[in-house]
């Protein structure tokens, strides 16, 4: 009577055991996809701004007849917000990269102790530096589609709209990167939180 209490709890175990194992399965491969995603977001971003350039010849003056051109050329490094935006998506990118690497061949045995609760810490490292950086760039953006009457800065989007636009390509997508990299952060801690009660 003892011994088949003791192996049906041992079957329950078991079954416990699987559907534990099935699950963890499932937010692993739900993960690599959430990774894989934010990955291209935000490759997307950065190689969009970073060969973000437009170059506009403009009338500044007409004396008599005679028109007097400037030439413009707008490019992302003329901008520090702009180039934090690049740099930002560009460490979420190696970041996420990383940890699709690890994910498929795991961590070096080195850090093998310290890898489910130093995951998460980066994760959450790439929100913070994604969510400045693409603020910045919506900032600087909205101030060249708008300008600012009261502090008397001229919007410039008027005259070079092809850079306007795909800078706020590369925004949209850096955002997207940015929604995808905190779902990611929320499930590593609740994993981490999880191989903790084991």
């Amino acid at each position: 009577m003892a011994l088949g209490g003791g192996e049906t709890l041992e079957a329950g175990g078991d079954r416990a055991a699987r559907v534990m194992s099935s699950s963890s399965s499932k937010v692993d491969l739900v993960m690599v996809l959430l990774r894989v995603l934010a990955l291209l977001a935000t490759v997307s971003a950065a190689l969009i701004m970073g060969f973000n350039k437009q170059t506009r010849t403009i009338v500044v003056a007409t004396i008599g007849t005679t028109t007097v051109q400037a030439t413009l050329t707008a490019k992302f490094q003329h901008t520090p917000a702009f180039v934090f935006f690049v740099i930002a998506n560009g460490i979420a990118s190696l970041h996420n990269l990383l940890m699709l690497v690890v994910s498929f061949i795991g961590p070096p045995k080195l850090f093998e102790r310290i890898a489910p609760s130093a995951i998460p810490v980066f994760d959450l490292m790439n929100v913070a530096i994604v969510s400045g950086g693409a603020s910045a760039a919506a900032f600087m953006g909205q101030l060249g589609r708008d300008g600012n009457s009261h502090a008397r800065w001229n919007k410039i989007c008027d005259k070079i709209d092809s850079f306007c636009d795909r800078g706020g390509g590369a925004m949209i997508a850096s955002f997207i990167g940015l929604v995808l990299i905190i779902i990611i952060c929320s499930l590593s801690i609740i994993r981490l939180r999880r191989y903790n009660t084991i």
